[in-house]
């Protein structure tokens, strides 16, 4: 009997050019979204660490004894409060596509953040914003809502009920924070216009808008300018000129003063929104400025007073 021959095995047809560039283009977008993912949520953790422990031992260290627990208390409350506040409605006040004034409610919940499920596809769909999934923006965007009432605290430390202090930060969060985000940051009155759009009478920004990389207006001047108001209308401390009122322990505020030098790197850094170039200016700014500022005070209290200290080193860090 004649038997059947094996059948002839076939290569495997190997993918055309276009084939290989487009799985090669695909792998590399993945590989750049993991670096600048990566990246940002590691920022967003260096910025939460800058309001506890960082701001929580730097102003602990400055206040009174009795006051110590009730400052700590409310930079771990703020955590708290600006981050549900954040997720509730104050994304999509400030980031929602709304008018130049003010955003929507497009985002209340978190609605259009998170990540979704496509049946049809069978893959998950996941919200982009540039280079970054929004879900990931929105937790850094989020980080500054809850450092820039902290910074605040500072202002009224040891003179307001923690009540009070509640309401008015939830007010202050919700009316003023978000609206001026919203300005600054998603194309508002004072959003950043380029030359090119002036000339084509796009954007909204008035007078070429204000270029605001990481928080100079939105985070500082809304925070400095509502802290001197705070201090001006509650007034002195009860006690003030009459009896002693030292800092109450200076290693709390080095060690704070410190966490926030580090914690600033991913406030600033990252707030180029990706892992690049850019990124790593900022960073050296970042560190640089510390450097001089903390430098630059203790020499002139040394020329001008004889000798450097601590509260000068670290106010001149946090100052640089």
């Amino acid at each position: 009997a004649q038997g059947v021959a094996p059948e002839t095995m076939q290569p495997p047809m190997e993918p055309d050019l276009e084939t290989r560039v487009d799985n090669v283009t695909k792998l590399a977008n993945e590989a750049a979204l993991a670096g600048h993912n990566g990246w940002m949520l590691v920022s967003c953790a260096l910025v939460l660490f800058m309001t506890a422990p960082g701001l929580a031992m730097f102003y602990s260290g400055l206040v009174r004894k009795k006051n110590v627990l009730g400052v700590m208390m409310q930079c771990i409350f703020l955590m708290g409060l600006m981050t549900v506040i954040w997720a509730l409605w104050g994304y999509s006040l400030a980031f929602g596509e709304g008018g130049p004034w003010i955003g929507n409610f497009d985002h209340v919940f978190m609605e259009g953040v998170q990540s979704d499920w496509d049946a049809e596809a069978n893959a998950p769909v996941v919200p982009m914003s540039g280079t970054i999934p929004t879900l990931t923006f929105m937790l850094f965007q989020g980080m500054f809502i809850i450092i820039t009432p902290a910074l605040i605290c500072g202002a009224f430390a040891e003179r307001m009920k923690f009540s009070t202090m509640v309401v008015f930060i939830v007010l202050w969060g919700t009316l003023v924070y978000c609206p001026l985000c919203h300005w600054v940051w998603d194309g508002g009155i004072l959003g950043f216009v380029t030359t090119a759009d002036i000339e084509a009478g796009a954007g909204n920004g008035w007078a070429g808008g204000a270029l605001d990389f990481a928080g100079g207006t939105v985070v500082h001047i809304s925070s400095g300018v509502s802290a001197l108001i705070c201090a001006l209308l509650i007034g002195r401390r009860l006690g003030y000129g009459s009896e002693p009122m030292p800092p109450h322990n200076l290693t709390y505020t080095a060690l704070g003063a410190a966490m926030l030098w580090v914690g600033w790197f991913g406030f600033n850094a990252g707030s180029q929104l990706a892992s690049d170039d850019l990124t790593a200016s900022a960073f050296a700014v970042t560190h640089f400025s510390a450097a001089a500022g903390a430098v630059s005070w203790a020499v002139f209290e040394w020329i001008t007073r004889g000798k450097p200290t601590l509260l000068g080193a670290c106010s001149g860090a946090v100052a640089g």
